[in-house]
């Protein structure tokens, strides 16, 4: 009986890494967004780097999407006319899937969440929240690092 030899690799072979890999699946997520002004994309993971749930932003089912009919807010200029817009944002769509918001350790968002999807991120386990794009309002960021022991990262270069 003959065994075959496996030959060595002689090229490293890179590896994104894993803050990375799940904010270009956020980016993929996102792409399925309905909202006409900004597609963002959501995954949560949990402490073992498990995906829980993945949410874009988009009105509620059942209504015609913002990209076939345009909501009241879709021509507002970014940062306004937020009372007008009917989408749900991705963090609350991934935060509605997912099963146990007690097993959240890291929200991966392609855009920096609103002070909103912040306090619904606080009253969970969530400790990072790691995103490729920063929203202009820093209100988010600054409530979000009020409390011991959160993370707040930017990785521009993740997508």
């Amino acid at each position: 009986m003959g065994y075959a030899v496996l030959a060595r690799v002689s090229h490293m072979v890179t590896r994104i890494d894993i803050d990375t890999y799940f904010l270009q699946m956020a980016n993929l997520v996102r792409t399925r967004g309905t909202c006409a002004r900004r597609r963002v994309g959501c995954v949560l993971t949990n402490s073992h780097r498990h995906v829980l749930a993945t949410g874009y932003n988009g009105v509620a089912a059942g209504l015609p999407h913002c990209i076939d009919t345009p909501c009241p807010g879709a021509e507002c200029p970014s940062g306004t006319g937020l009372d007008l817009c009917e989408a749900i944002h991705a963090e609350q769509n991934a935060l509605l899937q997912c099963r146990d918001v007690w097993a959240i350790d890291t929200c991966y968002c392609t855009a920096s969440p609103c002070v909103t999807c912040v306090k619904l991120l606080m009253n969970t386990s969530c400790r990072r929240i790691v995103f490729s794009e920063e929203y202009p309002h820093t209100a988010a960021r600054v409530f979000w690092l009020s409390i011991e022991g959160r993370e707040w990262i930017r990785l521009s270069t993740a997508v």
